[in-house]
């Protein structure tokens, strides 16, 4: 068996075409629209619409740059949206729901605190996904994940409630947890004894 070896980066053409393939990870049995679309000044990676008819905007970042891809995706969000009626009438066998909701799911090589904050102080219409090419054997492909306080949009309260309910385990006000936090054994231990 091949051992999995972690690519530094993947040229954007194959990037995208290994990203494509692996959109079922994603949730909602997506199904592309558009792809390398003239949005908002920007390019706009993948349009896609779920069987429920919600839209999906997909945007891939470089490493480095992730705050820029929030802010990118909020500005290609609110373009995609203001532009829903309009599509529903030019093509209304899109598949789209007139009260359909825009998600942005934005794909990076990582996401510090900061990112995931920003991603948050948005609310539960905004998913950050990791991304890295992996060569197995003789092939490549791309490893995608949710990033850490990510968080998929449902229709139950969970994590990101700002209500201490009960089985919420954290001593913090903040309601992180000591992975979330970063703390040592050690460290927890100095603040507990403070």
């Amino acid at each position: 068996m091949a051992e999995l070896q972690l690519l530094g980066s993947l040229p954007r053409a194959e990037l995208h075409e290994r990203v494509r393939a692996r959109m079922a990870e994603f949730g909602g049995a997506l199904r592309i629209l558009a792809a390398d679309l003239l949005g908002a000044e920007a390019t706009i990676d993948w349009i896609a619409v779920d069987a429920q008819g919600q839209v999906a905007v997909i945007l891939l970042g470089t490493a480095g740059r992730e705050l820029e891809l929030i802010a990118t995706g909020v500005a290609q969000r609110a373009w995609v949206g203001a532009r829903l009626k309009d599509w529903l009438q030019l093509a209304p066998n899109l598949g789209l729901r007139p009260e359909a909701k825009v998600r942005l799911l934005l794909l990076g090589t990582a996401f510090d605190a900061i990112a995931c904050q920003a991603a948050a102080a948005l609310g539960d219409a905004v998913e950050l996904w990791t991304y890295r090419g992996v060569r197995n054997g003789a092939g490549v492909d791309v490893l995608l994940e949710r990033a850490a306080g990510s968080l998929a949009p449902t229709s139950s309260p969970g994590p990101r409630s700002r209500s201490r309910g009960a089985g919420t385990t954290s001593p913090f006000r903040s309601e992180l947890s000591d992975a979330q936090l970063g703390l040592s054994a050690a460290e927890r231990a100095e603040f507990e004894g403070a």
